[in-house]
């Protein structure tokens, strides 16, 4: 019996191949510092398959950053699912997203944000 994925699982997912990939890290990376298999990475970053709170844990501490970073601030979870879907499975967006995440300078990501936004709204 097949389960539909729940939004929440879907934005878990989303943010754990957007960490995985700002740190240039490919599913297998991940798996193998997470014990399992580069598949099993595909079905936790798509929310096919649950993150349990132990695994979530182990992949905060491997990719440096806090559980909480894996879920959304707000509660509109479908609405950031849906938005950064488009941008994680596209290799120019995961590309877009890895570079970003590299800029050190803070004024220069705003910029880069508005640049983007500007060219969005034409």
């Amino acid at each position: 019996m097949s389960r539909r994925s729940h939004p929440i699982d879907q934005a878990v997912g989303l943010r754990i191949a957007a960490r995985r990939s700002a740190l240039g890290w490919s599913q297998s990376v991940l798996g193998r510092k997470l014990g399992v298999s580069f598949q099993q990475v595909q079905k936790y970053e798509t929310g096919a398959n649950r993150v349990s709170a132990s695994r979530l844990h182990q992949a905060a501490v491997a990719m440096g950053c806090s559980v909480a970073d894996f879920f959304p601030a707000r509660s509109s979870v479908e609405g950031e699912g849906a938005m950064l879907h488009p941008v994680l499975i596209s290799a120019e967006g995961r590309g877009l997203a890895e570079a970003f995440a590299r800029i050190p300078d803070v004024a220069a990501r705003r910029a880069l944000t508005r640049v983007a936004q500007a060219m969005a709204a034409a």
